[in-house]
Parts: structure tokens; C-alpha cells; sequence
């Protein structure tokens, strides 16, 4: 049997963005009806549907889908989530990893949930401090935690690739509410992450 992969598309939006993919090939110099850029303009409208398709989605709705009533009131915590976003300003990838870590106060959320709730919003164009935020509220405002803490490291191709061209930079955000706004708390999150437990 032959595998076969099946994406889904909008058929009408993928026109359109291939259609400005080819007209922005040939303004840079390039030719797209050679061989090799034959089928790019559809395969980058494609992968730009992809890499912002959290427009479409609901962080909050994920995380009730998977709220369960749990006495546990320690802290939890998910690191070292893998990211992958685009900068809004030079529309060029950013990547690096999250660790999010709330206090339940009458509800845990399935872990998975976590990582998706992340990719809801880096699947849209970006800053970091915003990601940074939007993660952490929405998991604030719905599972009504004792505290939200949320720690991005990334690198963003806008300052390796071109700009000041800096290799090695790397960006941290960070984010806290309720508990974690308390030192002792915060510090225990800190050195969990850096920790190398596993």
C-alpha cells in the first residue's frame, strides 16, 4: 500500500498567498516558472497557512477540555517545551524552548495541554514578551490558579540572519502571577528549570 499524506487547505486563501509569493520571487530577481520554483509559491502559501494557523484556535477552550477537580496544590511544572514562532516584524522563524509552571488551587489541566496552549499562540506572527504574556494569562484566567510562571528562551532569526547578525544571543522572557510574584516561590521555579533532574 502507498503511503499518502493529507493536509487540508483553504483552497481560495492558498491561491491568493501563492499568487504573492510569485509576484515577490520575480521582484527579487528570480524566475518562477524555472523547474525548482515551479510548485514554491503553493508550498510557501502552505507553510505561512501552517505557521500561523493558531489565529484559529482557542487556548482557553483547549485547557477546559482537560480540567479535572485535584486536591494537589504543589507546584507543577512543564519544561523545556519546544517553540517555534515567526517574528512579526521581519515575518523570520524564532525558536527556543518555554517552561510553565502553575499552582493549582482546585483544578489540575492534562499536561498536554500545556505544550498546545504554548503552540496556540506561537503559531501566529509574534513578539516574544507578548507570547510570554498571552501564555500566561490564559492559563491564569482559566484554571483560576494560586500562580502562573512562564520562562521563553529563544533565538530569532531576524538577529542572526540579517541585522546585527549576533549567533550566539539568546532572549529571555518571563512572566508571573499570585504566588510566584513571591520570592521564595519564584526561586524554587528557577532553579527547578535549570536543574537537570532527568
Amino acid at each position: 500500500m502507498s503511503y499518502k499524506k493529507t493536509e487540508t487547505y483553504h483552497t481560495e486563501h492558498t491561491e491568493i498567498i501563492s499568487g504573492h509569493y510569485k509576484d515577490i520571487l520575480t521582484k527579487i530577481g528570480e524566475d518562477p516558472t524555472r523547474e525548482g520554483l515551479l510548485k514554491t509559491p503553493e508550498r510557501a502559501a502552505k507553510a505561512m497557512q501552517f505557521l500561523t494557523h493558531g489565529y484559529d484556535l482557542d487556548a482557553e477552550e483547549i485547557l477546559r477540555s482537560a480540567m479535572f477537580k485535584e486536591d494537589y496544590s504543589e507546584m507543577v511544572i512543564v519544561k523545556d517545551i519546544e517553540l517555534y514562532s515567526m517574528c512579526e516584524h521581519h515575518i523570520l522563524p524564532f525558536f527556543g524552548k518555554a517552561h510553565v509552571a502553575y499552582i493549582p488551587n482546585g483544578h489540575i489541566v492534562g499536561l498536554s495541554k500545556i505544550p498546545r496552549v504554548i503552540d496556540v499562540f506561537a503559531r501566529r506572527l509574534q513578539v516574544q514578551e507578548r507570547l510570554t504574556d498571552q501564555i500566561l494569562h490564559s492559563i491564569h484566567n482559566t484554571l483560576k490558579p494560586l500562580g502562573v510562571a512562564v520562562v521563553i528562551e529563544a533565538r530569532h532569526m531576524c538577529m542572526m540572519m540579517r541585522g546585527v547578525q549576533k549567533q550566539n544571543s539568546v532572549t529571555t522572557t518571563s512572566a508571573f502571577t499570585g504566588e510566584f510574584q513571591k520570592e521564595e516561590t519564584r526561586s524554587e521555579f528557577l532553579n527547578l528549570i535549570s536543574a537537570n533532574l532527568h
